[in-house]
């Protein structure tokens, strides 16, 4: 019997009620715009409905992809044979007393710098004009600016194979550049708390307003992608080597390298995952020719 087979089975029973959408296009679920049909996309309710469905598919060895807002991922064309698991229901967010934050791993990270700025809680202004949800970002140790989600999180909800629910600080979380105890392991962030600061709503606000003028002035907003395509290399800007290389504007089908901002690459319409596969290839390859410089992805690719 398919594995999606059971899976609907539990939909019906044990999980009825949670929304479940069959053979969507992940185009519509990553800010590339690209990517087939997933077999089947669920979205828990909540935490516990979260981990339990991870529970399950672990038994059951259902292929699982843990799925937030998408901002760094690029999916087969052909499409993914795998139970996608939408975080976007898991959207709680509060004040939890004195300078701390809890939120759910589908909030926004746009949602949860303004939710903080409101309240009066600095540090997360780097974070405002980043396009993924908090689960993610967790994960990745997602920054910019000169901030990271290590200088801010002081503890996890995290679900891992075997073990189910735990409780992290953020010192076992492992943080470093793009890295946290979630790379290349199967656990999934669920929620968070976050510690802050106290600071003057309008000096917050004017910060973050600051630096979403910088990204609009130096970054593709206008086109889909990934965000920055590559990680930066020590003692160097992954978007410098590729612009001292010639290859602004370079393109293998409707995948180019930003004019505007060589570290992105973007979708200038109708690209295809072959297509940025393609284009990150002949990059990597030149710039490794004429610099000596390895670039690697920080765009993950599924399957």
């Amino acid at each position: 019997m398919p594995w999606f087979d059971s899976f609907d089975a539990a939909a019906a029973g044990r999980f009825s009620g949670m929304e479940v959408i069959c053979d969507e296009p992940m185009a519509l679920h990553t800010t590339f715009r690209i990517g087939g049909p997933a077999k089947r996309i669920a979205r828990p309710r909540s935490t516990e409905e979260a981990a339990a469905l991870l529970a399950l598919a672990e038994a059951e060895g259902w292929p699982v992809l843990l799925l937030g807002n998408g901002s760094n991922l690029l999916a087969a064309d052909s499409g993914l044979d795998a139970l996608v698991i939408h975080t976007g229901r898991l959207d709680a967010l509060e004040r939890t007393g004195g300078q701390t934050i809890r939120a759910g791993a589908g909030v926004s990270l746009a949602r949860l710098a303004s939710f903080a700025q409101r309240e009066g809680l600095g540090g997360l202004e780097f974070a405002h004009g980043i396009p993924g949800s908090l689960g993610g970002a967790v994960c990745m140790n997602a920054g910019a600016y000169g901030g990271e989600m290590r200088q801010v999180v002081r503890s996890v909800t995290a679900w891992f194979p075997g073990e189910g629910l735990r409780q992290l600080s953020g010192e076992e979380l492992c943080f470093s550049y793009r890295h946290s105890i979630f790379s290349g392991k199967q656990g999934a962030a669920l929620d968070a708390e976050l510690a802050l600061e106290e600071r003057d709503q309008e000096e917050i606000r004017t910060q973050m307003a600051e630096l979403d003028r910088r990204r609009r002035e130096k970054q593709p907003l206008e086109y889909p992608s990934a965000g920055s395509t590559f990680q930066r290399p020590q003692g160097h800007y992954a978007g410098a080597l590729i612009e001292q290389c010639g290859l602004k504007g370079a393109r293998v089908g409707g995948a180019q390298v930003s004019e505007k901002h060589a570290g992105f690459l973007i979708n200038t319409g109708g690209a295809t995952c072959a297509d940025v596969q393609g284009l990150i290839a002949h990059v990597q390859q030149i710039v490794q020719e004429q610099t000596g410089v390895a670039l690697e992805p920080e765009v993950k690719m599924i399957p």
